[in-house]
């Protein structure tokens, strides 16, 4: 399948959910526009409530290859964008300069270590080379201004131009995604550039099926008894963290792992920590599983 196949929202669920990713309407729709519009998508919500997930599912029904730039604080545009093979360079210099310079003059010395093979592509590079590709931008909230305001320039061209090489195009535009934990608020520019969708954590029904979607092994009891438990979990406010659809998944694993095929509290207690991640959620939820099931 090709990007440009998908010719409805309605299309667009089918597909991711063949990869086994269910996406409500409202982000099917989004999606489908994203797509037929060439715009980057935008997507925030907590963590857990498969924002990453449905670039890899886009990847995977397209038949596209994923190119993820992992975001983090003090990331800047030479470890997005590329860099030099400095090592290859001096071997290449070195040899040149054994061979008593290969008839060659100084600017054109100059122009041959800037050439394409010692360039390194990093992820926006390589996705403008590859495309058609996905990039996936995760977590762009932990950039600093700097760098959003890079990545705009970047995503409203589609091109980068490298001083020693020139201007790299990408011939289609590749599938943008961008996830965001809103651990602060991005730059309405960005936001301008982009489609916008908040991912929230599903209701029961819709959960209880991305489990037995995803995991159709787990017995269809307990999948419903997990999903009842968290759901309840997240319907709290004494968390640090309330558990998204991975913990879901990972938990349901667990306990079928154990070969259970209904919850107990035995059980439930045990394997909390597919579950929690912090050891004040660990108590809490373990206080919470004996009222619920003891």
């Amino acid at each position: 399948m090709t990007q440009t196949s998908v010719g409805s929202a309605a299309m667009l669920g089918e597909m991711l959910a063949s990869t086994g990713y269910l996406a409500d309407e409202g982000l099917a729709t989004v999606g489908y526009l994203a797509l037929s519009m060439e715009r980057p998508l935008l997507l925030e919500g907590e963590p857990g409530t498969g924002k990453t997930s449905l670039a890899e599912a886009l990847a995977q029904g397209f038949g596209l290859p994923l190119i993820r730039l992992q975001c983090y604080e003090g990331i800047d545009a030479s470890q997005a964008l590329y860099d030099w093979d400095f090592t290859a360079q001096i071997l290449h210099l070195r040899s040149v300069e054994a061979s008593g310079g290969a008839g060659m003059s100084a600017a054109e010395l100059e122009s041959s270590l800037y050439d394409k093979r010692f360039l390194l592509a990093r992820p926006i590079l390589k996705a403008l080379q590859q495309s058609p590709a996905v990039l996936l931008i995760d977590e762009i909230d932990r950039a600093d201004d700097e760098f959003e305001a890079f990545l705009l320039e970047v995503l409203s061209t589609y091109q980068v131009s490298i001083p020693e090489f020139g201007t790299v195009r990408a011939d289609t535009a590749p599938i943008v995604v961008l996830t965001s934990n809103r651990t602060r608020d991005l730059h309405d520019a960005l936001k301008r550039r982009c489609l916008y969708h908040w991912i929230d954590h599903p209701g029961l029904a819709r959960e209880v099926e991305i489990v037995r979607t995803r995991l159709p092994q787990v017995p269809a009891l307990l999948a419903e008894q997990v999903v009842r438990v968290v759901q309840q979990i997240r319907a709290t406010d004494n968390v640090l963290k309330p558990p998204g659809v991975a913990e879901t998944l990972d938990w349901a694993r667990a306990l079928h792992q154990l070969g259970r095929a209904e919850l107990d509290l035995a059980s439930a207690a045990a394997s909390i920590g597919a579950l929690c991640k912090y050891r004040e959620d660990t108590e809490r939820v373990s206080a919470a599983l004996s009222r619920m099931l003891g």
